[in-house]
């Protein structure tokens, strides 16, 4: 069973390279497929679906990262919505870094234009809160 965690956000492909750091993975491409896709008459070559990045075609509206093992099925996809976060997120992600290295780790984050929210305390374990670029949360222990 894989899982697949979508997150609604305004910059599909931003929120994919930072999604990917904060969690070890690499984004996705999707140049092959979509090329297959124009080059079997399913897709028109001047598709407005369709945007180049870094010289690769990829979807406008989608991006994805997924992990580096090939056998790992899960992924995170996002998706672009015309509306902007405006509450608490009901969900969110928690990032264990390995002993050690939880500072270095939301260092990373925010430089990658994460915001520190707070930092919380539940007996011994300690973690971060932290927002992405896009302000949802993740906390980082």
């Amino acid at each position: 069973m894989a899982l697949q965690v979508t997150l609604d956000c305004k910059d599909p492909h931003a929120q994919a390279r930072f999604w990917a750091v904060a969690l070890g993975y690499q984004v996705d491409d999707h140049h092959d497929m979509i090329t297959g896709l124009i080059d079997g008459g399913h897709l028109p070559a001047d598709s407005d679906d369709v945007v180049e990045i870094d010289g690769r075609r990829a979807w406008r509206q989608f991006a994805s990262c997924s992990p580096t093992d090939p056998t790992d099925e899960n992924r995170m996809l996002f998706q672009t919505v015309p509306e902007a976060k405006t509450v608490k997120n009901r969900m969110h992600l928690d990032i264990q870094a390995p002993e050690g290295q939880r500072d270095a780790k939301v260092a990373e984050l925010i430089a990658l234009g994460a915001t520190k929210l707070w930092d919380g305390q539940l007996g011994p374990q300690t973690w971060v809160t932290l927002a992405d670029p896009e302000g949802n949360e993740l906390c980082v222990s």
